[in-house]
């Protein structure tokens, strides 16, 4: 996703700092590694909180997500102001899409699916890696997809001439 300029954005709904999800990235590939390499047992504590930290993001917005929170306390103001917003939007789906993987990942190691912790909690990694590294926000172009593709279909199912 790309970031314009906040007079674009303003008025029109929530904007963010894009330097704070990828500094989320960041963290959430540290504690998903950590959960992964810890295992079904020593990682649910790992699991939990990030399950948590997703659940911040998603329902209450990236702004209230603790990763977020640390990065306007004590990244940001080393770092100085944004020069360019990004819409909110995207990343807080992308935190509900990392929930819902979480949550896949605690129910395998809760009933014992091992392989489908390892799976879940992998895929979530692998796109959380991809934001840290790359900058490529795996769920942010999930969600501008979906509103292609939802806005194509509302354009097709309108009245016609």
């Amino acid at each position: 996703m790309s970031p314009t300029s906040s007079a674009a954005l303003a008025g029109t709904h929530d904007v963010i700092d894009p330097r704070g999800p990828r500094f989320g990235a960041v963290v959430t590939s540290a504690v998903l590694a950590a959960a992964l390499i810890l295992g079904p047992g020593w990682g649910l504590p790992l699991l939990a909180v990030q399950l948590l930290a997703f659940a911040a993001g998603a329902l209450l917005g990236v702004r209230y997500q603790p990763y977020g929170w640390l990065f306007r306390k004590l990244v940001r103001p080393r770092i100085g102001p944004p020069t360019e917003f990004e819409d909110a939007r995207p990343p807080r789906f992308a935190q509900a899409v990392g929930l819902t993987f979480a949550a896949v990942g605690l129910v395998g190691l809760l009933a014992g699916a091992d392989a489908v912790f390892y799976g879940a909690i992998g895929v979530a990694l692998l796109a959380a890696l991809l934001n840290a590294l790359f900058d490529f926000c795996l769920g942010c172009e999930l969600y501008l997809l979906g509103r292609r593709v939802l806005g194509a279909q509302a354009d097709q199912s309108g009245p016609r001439p």
